[in-house]
């Protein structure tokens, strides 16, 4: 099997009314390249047909890879197994939701022809998004980029090309809780960026509903910053000095005036705000803590139940490996 130039990885989840629409579109734009490529869906434990659609593309298409999770990893997981078994000379991450169109892939391949190691993709305009969605989105990128040191690019999401030397880096990289695209912006590297519209999703339901977003933006700081231990020690001391000068004025109206301490109501709000502190501060303690856990623990990062199309040598997995019953077959357990 020839090694293919571009590797284009599309994790999906849930995603059986797009998957022909998406495979059909990147189709037409892979096959204009006149380049060899190869076209990998991770599928992260889907509950739909998606598994099975894809089945059927990669028995019509020796193109087409697929690698299935033995249950849902995440995201950001089925990204990173994408990029593990990629193994053309530039990697493009796309959803297959069609929200970053496949038409913008020769723009990044002649930035990355120009000399560009990352070409990420800038989302100019957000079509089909609430002004909820658009205001968090666009206050979370602007708050991580003042808490951390990393210079991650506003506006951006994991729709981007990468050379094959940051492909080979970011496998270097094994934590757990895994914010890639904030990753890739550490490794460095020379880094570009290619605005585009991001249309409203072709089908289906969005698969990152609020709780989802919360979840991915703790991930996000926690992973590149350690400023909100600083920010809970500045409150503790705060809330911390207020109580004490609280006390100091209380002794002195006890002991050198007349007049009496009233009002219970106001000392059990006062007190219920300074345990909301402290419970808050240790909140954020404890995501800290829980990140230190999971990488303590050492369990690898995804489970592969099956792969299609996949050559032997081009599949390299890291130990330990399960043989299938397919001698052809291999599923890796990877770090």
């Amino acid at each position: 099997m020839t090694k293919p130039v571009i590797s284009i990885v599309v994790p999906v989840y849930n995603e059986e009314a797009v998957i022909y629409e998406s495979y059909a579109r990147l189709k037409v734009v892979l096959d204009g390249l006149n380049e060899s490529y190869e076209l990998i869906f991770v599928n992260d434990g889907s509950a739909d047909a998606t598994p099975a659609i894809i089945h059927s593309i990669c028995e019509r298409d020796a193109s087409v890879r697929l690698i299935d999770f033995a249950r849902n990893f995440g995201h950001q997981t089925a990204i990173t197994a994408g990029m593990d078994y990629a193994s053309g000379e530039a990697v493009v991450v796309i959803d297959a939701d069609l929200q970053d169109p496949p038409e913008v892939i020769p723009e990044m391949i002649a930035k990355w022809r120009e000399g560009f190691d990352v070409v990420y993709g800038q989302r100019a305009k957000r079509k089909g998004e609430t002004l909820f969605k658009r205001f968090t989105s666009a206050a979370f990128y602007r708050v991580l980029q003042k808490l951390t040191d990393v210079d991650i690019p506003v506006d951006t999401g994991d729709f981007r090309l990468i050379d094959r030397k940051v492909c080979d880096a970011l496998k270097r990289v094994k934590e757990r809780n895994r914010y890639v695209r904030g990753i890739i912006s550490w490794l460095g590297f020379r880094q570009t960026g290619v605005e585009f519209v991001r249309e409203k999703r072709f089908a289906g339901e969005t698969k990152y509903p609020l709780k989802k977003m919360l979840r991915f933006a703790f991930d996000a700081i926690t992973s590149f910053s350690y400023k909100p231990l600083k920010v809970a020690t500045y409150v503790g001391v705060t809330v911390s000095l207020g109580g004490f000068s609280y006390l100091l004025v209380v002794l002195y109206l006890k002991l050198f005036t007349d007049s009496t301490v009233t009002g219970w109501a106001s000392m059990m709000a006062v007190n219920l705000f300074f345990n909301g502190v402290v419970l808050m501060i240790l909140g954020i303690i404890g995501e800290y803590i829980g990140r230190i856990y999971d990488e303590a623990k050492g369990r690898p990062l995804y489970v592969v139940r099956e792969t299609l199309n996949f050559a032997r040598a081009e599949v390299q997995p890291a130990k330990p490996v399960l043989v299938s019953k397919d001698e052809d077959q291999h599923y890796p357990l990877a770090a």
